[in-house]
């Protein structure tokens, strides 16, 4: 098998999941590809979206004290709540971030789809989650968090091309990002007060948060052929301007 990693979805935390899918698909032009029906026995309903060939997940608690939405009362809705790598190895990659003390919170085996999501707390800033769906080489091949195979007819690119980057902050950047560089085994590069770990399809900026602030996955960089389109559909939502762009789903998205 060829040996592969890359940073392909993200999840995010909303406690309104019907509003986040008419959100999305207004706002970025892009299409719902799948809902989950396993995620249930988590007490969760979700929504997936391909950003190009990369996704974004939107997640909704339907009970009490779920893992999505204890994030949720913890961060106050502020932050992404997964990191989602894909790769030929998982289960390599879960060994070796036990060993250097990031332990696993939850083992996946499904259909031949292996995975393993490490603890938030160990991880700092957001879950991170390692895994493999046979065929995923091609990445228009089978998704299984995307129910496998029929993904694709939602991929729509008109507006909306891909996920450049994300960026995670912290009150230690560098701290945070060489953490990160030693789970995914990646260098970490130094830039100004912050920093990079480059990963096959999207990005990890560090960036420096104010003293005492929590740790989060804070951003999401997004490439579109229509920024200014994006910015007045999202305030056409009610979505506020954040910085460079508008906060949903607890992230600020910036259409570049």
């Amino acid at each position: 098998m060829e040996d592969y990693f890359r940073l392909r979805q993200i999840a995010l935390a909303t406690d309104d999941l019907e509003r986040a899918i008419t959100d999305f698909q207004h706002i970025f032009g892009v299409r719902l590809a799948y809902q989950d029906p396993h995620v249930a026995k988590y007490g969760l309903h979700n929504a997936l979206f391909p950003f190009g060939l990369a996704f974004v997940e939107v997640v909704a608690p339907f009970e009490e004290n779920t893992a999505a939405g204890r994030f949720m009362e913890r961060s106050g809705g502020v932050g992404g709540y997964m990191a989602i790598f894909n790769c030929s190895d998982p289960l390599r990659r879960g060994a070796h971030a036990n060993a250097i003390g990031v332990p696993t919170a939850h083992a996946l085996d499904h259909d031949g789809f292996v995975g393993v999501q490490l603890h938030p707390r160990q991880c700092r800033a957001a879950m991170i989650e390692f895994d493999h769906t046979p065929g995923e080489e091609n990445l228009e091949g089978p998704y299984y968090p995307a129910g496998g195979d029929g993904w694709q007819h939602a991929i729509c690119t008109d507006v909306t091309q891909g996920i450049r980057e994300i960026t995670v902050e912290s009150p230690d950047p560098h701290g945070l990002g060489q953490h990160w560089a030693r789970i995914v085994e990646k260098p970490y590069r130094q830039e100004g007060d912050g920093g990079l770990i480059d990963v096959d399809m999207i990005n990890i900026r560090f960036v420096q948060g104010p003293d005492g602030s929590r740790e989060t996955l804070r951003g999401v960089v997004v490439a579109t052929a229509d920024p200014a389109g994006v910015m007045a559909r999202a305030a056409e939502r009610g979505h506020a301007p954040d910085g460079a762009g508008f906060r949903m789903c607890g992230v600020s998205f910036e259409a570049v």
